[in-house]
């Protein structure tokens, strides 16, 4: 069955992320680590994963999982952390096993486990940790095909439910909302504040392609990394806000600040005369813009206070196609099931092409060689093409039938045995 598969866990529902990051495999170390891991365990196959907000540890196993599995991966992945850290660290890991493992990796693949559900991303970081974990010969046939099956579940929640849609956090949602009034890639985007929130703002400015962005902050080293993620990036001190000339399409503003940054005299000095309307993206907490302004000139004004309510309304969005997302795990459990014992019945009986094809072979070139030697051309090749049909055909009937009874068995078992959609068998090289 699949009870040879099992999955150690560390996620943001477990532990804090700072803690999460003692549980990883330094980037520069996976290689020796993991194959040790493998090695040291007599694990047959392992599979790694890593992001900001988990760690998963996915093995494929048949012999019994030992009860002290966690203190063990924990001594070969950190070797030198205290005893008693790793015991508190070793409390706080999940371990799943057989299709508890299945449905928690199906959920990951659907952002149903993530920190931001309908986050597509991770699909891609589960592609990139199989290629690593297959280039470092950790994967073979088990967790091959799991992956391709959990990568086709996350596609089919994504394109049949409404998980991905309606942003969450109040950021995506404060850049969306700047996008109805600025349209152009050549705005000009000027930035208060280099911290994690104006970060991310930057970060969807530079996927959505805008380039010509300023950055003042406090600490002008710390502006210019921000700066330069994009083209024609720039970053100034802080105190170059009050004599700003060059003018702006859209502000974007968060910093540490209590009081307003952006008071109405300085904003009258930044727009510098400039009668048309711009988009101020206040993203600070108490606002660092003063709204007194906004009685004076034309503004697209976007602040959090107005945000927070529709992003609550995308959360139960999300919550509520989360609950089809999981009927769709359920019935996919269930098919990898009946796709996996077929697999085993492909594996069990891979000798048969190679002892059909000798026996042709033996016929033609020994049993029957003379007659066969006898025959003219057309007829040697019309033979030779009736034996090909007949070692396609002896090779398909045991194998087929074999299926029919896997499956039989597992309905009869009280298990769903529904055929799921093809997904390609080949082998990982050299194994």
């Amino acid at each position: 069955m699949l009870d040879g598969y099992h999955v150690l866990t560390l996620t943001h529902r477990d532990a804090p992320l700072e803690t999460i990051g003692r549980f990883m495999v330094p980037a520069d170390q996976t290689g020796p680590v993991l194959g040790a891991l493998k090695a040291r365990l007599g694990w047959n196959e392992l599979f790694y994963l890593a992001t900001c907000n988990r760690v998963m540890y996915l093995f494929y196993d048949q012999s019994p999982v030992e009860e002290n599995i966690k203190s063990r991966v924990l001594n070969i992945i950190r070797p030198d952390m205290p005893a008693s850290e790793a015991a508190q660290l070793a409390g706080q890991l999940r371990l799943l096993h057989g299709a508890d493992a299945i449905r928690h990796l199906f959920e990951v693949g659907g952002s149903l486990d993530s920190l931001v559900v309908g986050e597509r991303e991770i699909i891609r970081q589960l592609r990139e940790a199989y290629d690593h974990s297959h280039a470092l010969g950790l994967t073979g046939d088990h967790i091959r095909l799991l992956m391709r099956f959990s990568i086709e579940t996350a596609k089919e929640i994504y394109s049949t439910t409404a998980i991905g849609e309606k942003a969450l956090s109040v950021v995506a949602l404060a850049f969306s909302e700047m996008q109805k009034t600025v349209t152009s890639k050549n705005a000009r985007i000027l930035m208060v504040g280099a911290g994690q929130t104006n970060a991310l703002f930057a970060r969807f400015l530079a996927k959505k392609g805008f380039h010509h962005v300023t950055i003042l902050n406090r600490t002008p080293d710390k502006a210019a990394v921000l700066a330069g993620t994009f083209d024609h990036g720039r970053a100034f001190p802080l105190d170059v806000l009050e004599y700003w000339s060059e003018g702006f399409d859209a502000l974007v503003v968060c910093t540490g600040s209590t009081e307003p940054v952006v008071t109405p005299d300085v904003y009258h000095s930044l727009v510098a005369g400039d009668k048309t309307r711009k988009t101020v993206v206040d993203l600070s907490v108490p606002n660092n813009v003063d709204k007194r302004m906004l009685a004076e000139y034309p503004v697209h004004f976007i602040e959090i206070e107005a945000l927070r309510a529709t992003a609550e309304q995308n959360r139960s969005h999300r919550e509520h196609e989360k609950t089809k997302a999981d009927t769709i795990i359920t019935r996919r459990l269930y098919e990898y099931r009946a796709l996996w014992h077929e697999r085993q019945v492909e594996r069990s009986l891979a000798y048969i092409p190679d002892e059909v094809r000798a026996v042709k072979e033996r016929a033609v070139q020994e049993v029957y060689a003379k007659d066969f030697a006898q025959l003219d051309p057309a007829a040697q090749e019309l033979v030779m093409k009736m034996l090909g049909y007949m070692e396609k055909k002896c090779v398909a009937i045991p194998i087929k039938a074999a299926k029919s009874i896997a499956l039989h068995a597992l309905k009869q078992q009280g298990g769903r045995a529904e055929r799921s959609p093809a997904i390609p068998l080949e082998r990982d090289a050299g194994r």
